[in-house]
């Protein structure tokens, strides 16, 4: 199976088996004010697709309704009834141990071994019986990715999980995602304001403008391995047109 939408060898595109999410003429208005108008999306398992976008562009709004935190207007979402979501705060309940923070909804028989691995997967093994109080906020959004993928989703969200995070624990981070999402294989939204972020995690990126996909861009190896390299500096630069920002302010 592909690891992306399209495969990267014979550019064939993705079956329905194969898709996590499949968006159609997606519409949601808020009043009078149409945010979202006729948006289409398809993102294959095991495919990391990153959102950019001006703020009030509509992502969170599509990463909602993706969700199904929000209702839509109008269109069609073929997807997991319940995906797993990731936001920019951990959200772990203080008053229960690590364990069942992650376990949330599982019975306490099966719950416990899977949080013990899911834990173990993001490097805190050792803390199964600690409290959300004791843990930095690096460590925090560790344990909101294992609280997502213990139930292996088909298809993950992450609403700006690292933005909160300094420099290098988010390099950590970054790290740590890819290495999770090549074992566990869903298919994943994120949406950023990095463009830097977006080159180095994504196998595509999309630019949303106005509640549409304006631009539809896939991440070249090289580009995502060194950010130096002429094709990473190039869709840095060309990215950051998009989003109205000059490379040379951005830099």
């Amino acid at each position: 199976m592909s690891d992306s939408l399209y495969d990267r060898h014979t550019a064939h595109p993705a079956t329905a088996d194969e898709l996590a999410v499949s968006v159609a003429g997606l519409k949601r208005r808020y009043g009078s004010r149409t945010v979202i108008q006729g948006l289409n999306l398809r993102i294959a398992r095991g495919e990391f697709v990153a959102l950019l976008g001006e703020s009030g562009c509509g992502k969170t709004t599509l990463l909602r309704a993706l969700a199904g935190l929000d209702p839509i207007d109008g269109g069609r979402i073929d997807g997991p009834a319940q995906p797993a979501v990731v936001f920019q705060e951990p959200r772990l309940i203080p008053w229960d141990r690590l364990w069942r923070n992650v376990s949330l909804g599982l019975d306490d028989r099966h719950g416990k071994p899977l949080a013990q691995a899911a834990l173990e997967e993001v490097g805190l093994g050792d803390r199964l019986d600690d409290w959300p109080r004791n843990l930095s906020g690096g460590q925090a959004q560790r344990v909101a990715l294992a609280r997502a993928l213990v139930r292996e989703p088909r298809l993950l969200l992450l609403d700006e999980p690292f933005a909160a995070l300094d420099a290098l624990t988010r390099i950590r981070m970054h790290v740590l995602v890819r290495q999770l999402l090549a074992r566990h294989r869903p298919g994943v939204l994120l949406v950023t304001h990095d463009v830097d972020e977006a080159i180095v995690l994504a196998d595509r990126i999309l630019v949303m403008r106005d509640g549409a996909i304006a631009n539809d861009v896939r991440v070249a190896p090289e580009a995502a391995h060194d950010r130096s390299h002429p094709a990473a500096q190039a869709l840095r630069a060309q990215l950051l047109a998009e989003l109205g920002v000059v490379a040379a302010q951005a830099a």
